[in-house]
């Protein structure tokens, strides 16, 4: 005969275990003991931007907070990434247009050669700034895990959007910085 009672002991206990695993694992993934992926950690929405330098096509240095004052849509892309060099367009598009207006894209690649990249770059008649994470540490700051990322940060350097994926399209571009220069909330990490 089945003792009902032992068995249902012995499962709560196995759940029990779980649960404590469980919680054993997400402590010491979010405190960092386990590399999950090569990003930190995600930017909050609404909190300061944490600043960087990094060196453009031209080994001039650049830092985010030269361009306070100025919306910043911080794209990281790669050559070999076929939805990052698609969404390029558009954001040429939106920086030529909105340029004038408080706008800036800093298109950061990661981990490519100069030469690669400035042939990309010439190739497809893009005028942002393009700057050069050769060491990674600027995808790492912004928890940055698969391409393309887009981060849109205000005149005041806090994160208004993270957008993971997707693809960025003019009018999206265009609707976002018309909510930050409006000064509307906005909203968490998003997958479009």
């Amino acid at each position: 005969m089945i003792d009902v009672e032992a068995t249902m002991r012995r499962k709560n206990n196995y759940s029990q275990l779980a649960g404590v695993l469980l919680v054993a694992i997400l402590a010491v993934a979010v405190s960092g003991g386990l590399a999950w992926s090569m990003g930190s950690r995600v930017p909050v929405v609404g909190a300061p931007a944490e600043d960087f330098r990094l060196a453009d096509l031209e080994g001039k240095q650049q830092s985010l907070s030269q361009y306070r004052g100025k919306v910043v849509l911080v794209n990281f892309w790669a050559t070999w990434c076929k939805p990052c060099t698609t969404e390029m367009p558009a954001m040429q598009a939106t920086y030529d247009r909105l340029r004038d207006k408080g706008f800036v894209v800093l298109a950061i690649n990661e981990l490519e050669d100069d030469a690669k990249v400035r042939e990309h770059i010439k190739q497809h008649g893009h005028t942002f700034p393009v700057l050069m994470d050769r060491e990674n540490k600027v995808a790492n700051q912004f928890g940055v895990f698969g391409l393309p990322v887009s981060v849109f940060i205000d005149e005041k350097g806090v994160v208004q959007e993270y957008i993971k994926g997707g693809l960025l399209t003019e009018q999206l571009i265009l609707d976002v910085v018309a909510k930050i220069q409006k000064h509307e909330p906005m909203k968490a990490a998003s997958l479009h």
